[in-house]
């Protein structure tokens, strides 16, 4: 029988930097400099100077070393377990792909590089922007943008380009309620007013929806597919006509893309227009602030208008090319997160056309996995098959006082991160899931077990959950509070509190 995953062992109690070493400690040991030394003020502007920080921390290097290494330790993340946070996509990133962006001609490549001497990276960026496109269908990408939101706004930035060169800009971008959060941001930093439609009982969005709200006042929709119910919109190629009748675009959020690799392609349903994450789809490292990536496919009549500079082949040599007049200008600098794009580079050509394949329906038979065993006991809002990722709330525990907050901390007490949670905002008390293809039938099961037994806990003692989790290094946090006025001591919890049961995840189906 195995035991639970959760935190066990030693808990290394890890006071601040100010709180150690002594005066006159160094963690170095340099040779005197060669050269005559100079004080400061001679050297630079005073004003430029700064004051000695009184009680800046003076330690020696194990101190430092043992200070980074046991906050690591304090750390969740996906070399460590399951992430079943929906929406994010969070999946094992391939050792292998690090490598390749280690390698020192890519790693060391100072950006101002002659293009002479910078041929193979010039070349990987030429040769994944045209994997990209087939991918999904388009004809040119853009790889500058830096994230998934940043490539919206991209996006956006072109067909607004597109249409001002045909006389109009338009005023509006339409938004359905299942897209992700950023789009309505995107659209206003570009300019629109968004127009909000509401889904349709299935989940989608309805084309006479569409219909109803598009006029010649419309640039674009910006639909996310398979939307943040994690359900496939059916009626897309629909839409795409009733939008496209009125002369606006197609925008798709290609956050969700794992569940479409290989399988279908946003290109062939009308789209002019979608971003990819490669930090999500392609998995490169994700969270902690980056770095994303976040490159756009783009349809022919929108390839003008593309950021510059552009990577360009001439014969059997690579160039970067600024002279598209009508481009939107430059949107990051250089030319993107060029280690990013080597990781995805790394893991297109690693899995191939068959293996993108079955990254998608192996994500996908993994979410619907899901879904079948812990429907019943936690409340189901759109019972049909799933794609990348499914949805449930707590209105079954509800009725115990019980809820989807109570869940999730609780959760951490048998080993596993929260699931994304309260979103999306249109189902109430939200428990967002995303397996991925990365976690195997054994962690699913352990994860599908412990979500039985806080279910069964929430019946029996849902105070247990009111004060989860209990074997984290802090407890239940007042999260407002914590977000504008963060202690950052840690102090030992209590022994005193309810164990997870011995042997309580067997790893068995449902």
């Amino acid at each position: 029988m195995k035991e639970t995953v959760g935190t066990r062992g030693l808990q290394f109690n890890e006071p601040l930097l100010f709180e150690q070493g002594s005066k006159g400690r160094i963690g170095s040991s340099l040779p005197p400099p060669d050269v005559p030394t100079r004080r400061p003020e001679r050297l630079i502007p005073k004003k430029a100077l700064r004051e000695e920080i009184e009680g800046f921390p003076e330690l020696s290097e194990p101190e430092v070393v043992r200070h980074f290494t046991r906050l690591s330790q304090w750390n969740y993340g996906i070399d460590v377990g399951f992430y079943p946070l929906g929406s994010c996509t969070m999946k094992y990133n391939p050792r292998v792909n690090e490598d390749m962006a280690r390698l020192p001609g890519f790693a060391r490549l100072h950006p101002y590089t002659p293009e002479a001497l910078a041929q193979g990276a010039l070349q990987l960026m030429w040769e994944l922007e045209r994997y990209l496109a087939e991918i999904s269908g388009m004809d040119r990408v853009t790889l500058q943008p830096a994230a998934g939101a940043h490539g919206e706004l991209t996006a956006l930035m072109m067909i607004r380009a597109y249409l001002e060169s045909r006389g109009n800009p338009r005023r509006k971008v339409l938004v359905p309620d299942s897209a992700h959060g950023t789009n309505p941001a995107s659209s206003t930093l570009c300019g629109y007013s968004g127009v909000s439609l509401k889904s349709g009982p299935r989940g989608i969005v309805e084309p006479s929806t569409v219909a109803s709200a598009m006029d010649e006042e419309v640039a674009a929709i910006m639909i996310t597919n398979p939307n943040t119910l994690g359900l496939f919109e059916e009626h897309l190629l629909e839409i795409a006509e009733i939008v496209h009748e009125k002369g606006g675009q197609v925008y798709c959020d290609g956050a969700n893309l794992n569940a479409l690799l290989g399988i279908a392609r946003p290109g062939d349903m009308g789209i002019d227009a979608i971003q990819f994450n490669l930090h999500k789809t392609f998995s490169t490292p994700h969270g902690g602030g980056g770095p994303g990536a976040g490159p756009v496919g783009i349809k022919a009549h929108l390839a003008p208008f593309r950021p510059v500079p552009t990577v360009e082949r001439k014969g059997d040599r690579f160039c970067l090319n600024d002279d598209l007049p009508q481009s939107v200008g430059k949107v990051r600098s250089f030319y993107g997160n060029f280690g990013t794009m080597v990781r995805a580079y790394a893991y297109i050509r690693a899995l191939g056309p068959s293996g993108l394949r079955k990254v998608a329906e192996r994500a996908v038979i993994n979410a619907n996995y899901l879904m079948s065993h812990l429907k019943g006991i936690y409340h189901l809002p759109y019972d049909r098959f799933c794609k990348h990722e499914v949805i449930f709330t707590d209105a079954y525990q509800q009725p115990h006082g019980v809820s989807t907050m109570d869940i999730a901390k609780r959760l951490i007490d048998y080993g596993f991160h929260s699931p994304t949670i309260y979103f999306p905002l249109i189902v109430k008390g939200a428990l967002m899931m995303e397996p991925t293809e990365t976690e195997s039938k054994e962690t699913l099961d352990q994860f599908i077990e412990a979500m039985k037994r806080i279910a069964k806990e929430a019946e029996e003692d849902p105070e247990l959950l009111h004060k989860a989790p209990h074997h984290s290094k802090v407890t239940r946090l007042d999260e407002v509070r914590a977000a504008r006025q963060p202690n950052l001591r840690w102090r030992p919890q209590s022994k005193e509190v309810p164990e997870v049961p011995p042997g309580a995840l067997k790893g068995e189906g449902g």
